[in-house]
Parts: structure tokens; C-alpha cells; sequence
């Protein structure tokens, strides 16, 4: 049974006791089982924001998406899977969530995913990319975090490519869309529900 976690889960050194356990459930009308463990992000279930930017990102067919912060990997499976031709490559700084990350790719023998650890884009410094997707770990910080996270994605993103992140409608959302428009110069909600909104902005 998986227990609480005792540290926060954006981490590059968790402390908690590993413990390993599975969550089932379905994503764009496909079911999936991910394992999951202590020390991560709602390592019980998919949560809602989540879920909302499985259901609304825009995937490419081909080309590359990057997903920074990638957890256990959920986004980036899906977004794999849907799309087989798309290069993905998904980050964490969590050593732990790499590793689940990595079981769950492997459980899915997807040969178009890449995992690396390492604090936002560290890992993946001469690469650009047609997409990026997040959830990002608001609790973290706005001005650690996110504001690097959506400021770096200028830097790795291909002209006419897109960020898209998820936040609680009521929790960093305004920060968030100020921080797209300054850096990328637009933001337009996608989508809405459960509390939270899809945010997606482009580089012209």
C-alpha cells in the first residue's frame, strides 16, 4: 500500500521511503496502467489538471514535444502513444520520478520517448522543440519555477511551436498568463474544467 510522502516532490533529492504501487485509468479513450510511488506528484490517481491537458493538448503527428516535469510520466506516454512518429523527451528533477518514468515507458515499449533528470531544461540544453507541455509545480514557486520554466521556453522552442500548461484557475492562473504574455507575447485558454484551465501560447 502506498503511504504519504514526507517531502516535497519537485526534489532533486527525495527522502522519502520508496514504495511502488499502480494506478489504472483512461486517457483519450484508451485505458492505461502507470506505476506509480511515494515522494511524487498525486502519485494515488491522475490528477484533474492532469487529466484536463491529456484530454485537450494539442499533439503533434511528428516532429518533437518536450515534457518538463514529467512526473511519472504520464503526459509524455500518452502524447507518445497517440502520436508514434513524435520524438518525445520528458525531464524531471527528481531522480525518483525518472526512474518511474523509465519503468512506465519500458512497460509500454515505446521507442520514441527519451527520460532525463535534471532541473528544468538542464537536461535537454541543445535541443529545441515543436512542443512543450507542463504541468508545472506551482507549489514549488512562481519566481523559482515557472516564470524560468515559461521564460526557457523561448530559448527551445521552434518558431510557430507551443507551450501548453495546465494550473488551477484560481491558483497561479494570473501569474501564469502574465508570465506567457511577456515572454511569448499571447496566451489563450484552451480549455476549462474541474477547476483548472489549459494555457497555451505560441513563439511568432
Amino acid at each position: 500500500m502506498v503511504k504519504a510522502m514526507s517531502n516535497h516532490y519537485f526534489s532533486s533529492e527525495p527522502t522519502s521511503r520508496l514504495e511502488k504501487g499502480l494506478i489504472k485509468t483512461f486517457l483519450k479513450g484508451r485505458e492505461y496502467t502507470f506505476l506509480t510511488a511515494t515522494g511524487l506528484f498525486s502519485y494515488k490517481k491522475i490528477d484533474n489538471g492532469t487529466r484536463l491537458l491529456i484530454e485537450n493538448m494539442e499533439i503533434p503527428e511528428r516532429g518533437s514535444l518536450l515534457d518538463i516535469g514529467c512526473g511519472i510520466g504520464v503526459i509524455g506516454i500518452v502524447a507518445a502513444y497517440e502520436s508514434p512518429e513524435l520524438c518525445v523527451i520528458m525531464t524531471d528533477i527528481n531522480p525518483r520520478a525518472t526512474l518511474i518514468a523509465r519503468e512506465n515507458v519500458d512497460r509500454y515499449k515505446l521507442n520514441n520517448v527519451q527520460v532525463k533528470t535534471g532541473n528544468l531544461y538542464e537536461p535537454v540544453k541543445n535541443h529545441d522543440f515543436d512542443t512543450i507541455v507542463s504541468n508545472p509545480p506551482i507549489s514549488a514557486g512562481l519566481r523559482k519555477v515557472v516564470e524560468p520554466l515559461i521564460r526557457g521556453s523561448v530559448d527551445h522552442l521552434k518558431h510557430g511551436g507551443s507551450i501548453q500548461l495546465v494550473v488551477q484557475s484560481n491558483t497561479g492562473c494570473n501569474a501564469l498568463t502574465r508570465f506567457l504574455e511577456q515572454y511569448l507575447g499571447e496566451c489563450e485558454t484552451i480549455s476549462k474544467g474541474s477547476g483548472y484551465r489549459v494555457l497555451v501560447a505560441h513563439k511568432s
